[in-house]
């Protein structure tokens, strides 16, 4: 792609977005910019605070276990309470709880802590996403939360080279330092995003049939979306091997940490120079082909690394399964948008949630397990096995999802006014799912049940 592709790019990819997105974009990114636990955690209680691994890995799984206790109970609340209500009781609660970590001393309240930041952190993302479903227009989605992925990794990526130098200075300057950051995407939350959460009124009084509730018990009952919650997990399971699997695999092989550090920035760093420009070239494309192409790429990315020998090798099998990182990320979530009811959207995205805090849990118990009895070219081969399944399983599940209509404003030039100052755009209409009860309870084409489904 020549010069001026990119530059098209970069601005198609940014043209057309409301204000209350990019509030919340800058939101996500200092948020990442201000991320210090997650990183250093272990090595927070290994060197600087002198505990075995063994300590400092059960800590790091009661952080995971915290995100996968609150991943449905911030679908609920997001529901419930509101977009806006529950990113403001999260991120708080995750300010507070960080600042808190870095203070306490007894190896208890170490672990009882870091389980409450896991859960406080986590408790966020549903409100998130929802809330982005609400202001972004359907045919915007796919670059909506792609932006917002590019601001996650693009805030990791200058945090973690930040924090380096922080946490040879004072790890509790850090811990504090997060905790400040975190407390400032709860201002801007307050002080710049209205809640988003579209009435329940607003279907039934515009003619269309009653909303009807939706509780944890019906989402789980969805089995085409419970289907591709399931691949998404198998997926995630593979994705985490690149914190997990691969520095088992380089240390068994005489590579050093630095080496790993060097391989693994390579991610972040195709991430954020590569986001944009894929986005647009996959905007409008077939979801279900792209999450198989993305179960593919990273099934067998990661298999390649059984043939690594050298730092630059282990770099190119970074490079495969980033770009399936790339292309899934953003196509996947606008999936669960399109699969999940507008009054719904938080127990929907709550769910999906679950199953990328469910692989932090698993992925490492799986690749420990599978290195230490068998060898990392076990590991590598089932990761190809597990791409292999969920690409098929995307195929059958998601083919015949129709694409996301484009709007008549949909080419709106970058620069074009957005909504008012405190006003947030009403819910869009959205593409029907085959099987699926209209997202805003929409009167159906031609006889429907009571319940809006399609006869």
């Amino acid at each position: 792609m020549s010069v001026a592709g990119l530059r098209r790019a970069a601005r198609e990819s940014v043209a057309g977005l409301p204000r209350e997105f990019w509030w919340l974009w800058t939101s996500t990114l200092v948020n990442r910019l201000g991320g210090f636990v997650a990183t250093f955690m272990v090595l927070y209680l290994t060197i600087e605070r002198g505990y075995s691994a063994s300590y400092a890995g059960l800590v790091a799984a009661l952080h995971g276990l915290g995100g996968v206790l609150s991943s449905l109970a911030g679908g609920v609340m997001t529901d419930r309470l509101g977009r806006r209500p529950t990113l403001l009781l999260a991120q708080t609660s995750t300010a507070v709880s960080i600042a808190v970590l870095g203070l306490v001393q007894d190896p208890a309240a170490i672990a009882v802590v870091a389980c409450l930041v896991g859960m406080a952190s986590n408790a966020s993302r549903p409100a998130v996403q929802a809330m982005m479903a609400d202001i972004v227009r359907p045919e915007d989605r796919v670059r909506a939360f792609s932006l917002n992925y590019w601001a996650i990794n693009l805030g990791f990526a200058i945090s973690s080279v930040a924090a380096g130098f922080i946490a040879e200075f004072s790890y509790l300057a850090g811990f504090l330092g997060e905790a400040v950051m975190t407390l400032v995407c709860a201002i801007v939350v307050f002080v710049k995003l209205p809640e988003s959460r579209p009435p329940k009124e607003a279907a039934t009084e515009a003619g269309a049939a009653p909303v009807a509730e939706v509780g944890l018990r019906d989402v789980l009952r969805d089995r085409r979306f419970m289907a591709v919650v399931g691949l998404s997990f198998l997926l995630a399971t593979v994705f985490m091997q690149g914190h997990t699997g691969l520095p088992l695999a380089m240390a068994s092989e005489g590579f050093t940490s630095s080496d790993f550090g060097l391989v693994i920035m390579g991610n972040g760093l195709l991430i954020v120079v590569l986001q944009i420009p894929v986005t647009w070239f996959i905007e409008h494309r077939d979801p279900g082909r792209l999450l198989v192409v993305s179960a593919l790429l990273a099934g067998y990315g990661f298999g390649l690394t059984a043939f690594a020998g050298s730092i630059g090798l282990f770099a190119l099998t970074v490079a495969v399964w980033t770009l399936a990182e790339i292309v899934n990320a953003p196509t996947q979530t606008s999936l669960v948008v399109r699969f999940s009811p507008v009054h719904a959207r938080g127990r929907y995205q709550g769910v999906y949630t679950l199953s990328w805090s469910a692989a932090a849990l698993v992925g490492p118990l799986l690749s420990g397990l599978v290195v230490d009895r068998w060898g990392p070219a076990w590991l590598w081969a089932l990761c190809a096995a597990i791409g292999t399944v969920a690409a098929i399983g995307y195929w059958f599940v998601v083919r015949g999802v129709p694409e996301v209509p484009r709007s008549a404003d949909a080419d709106a030039p970058a620069g074009s006014p957005g909504p008012a100052p405190g006003a947030v755009s009403p819910a869009p209409v959205e593409a029907a799912v085959p099987g699926q009860v209209p997202a805003a309870a929409e009167p159906c084409e031609g006889p429907c049940r009571r319940d809006g489904t399609v006869v």
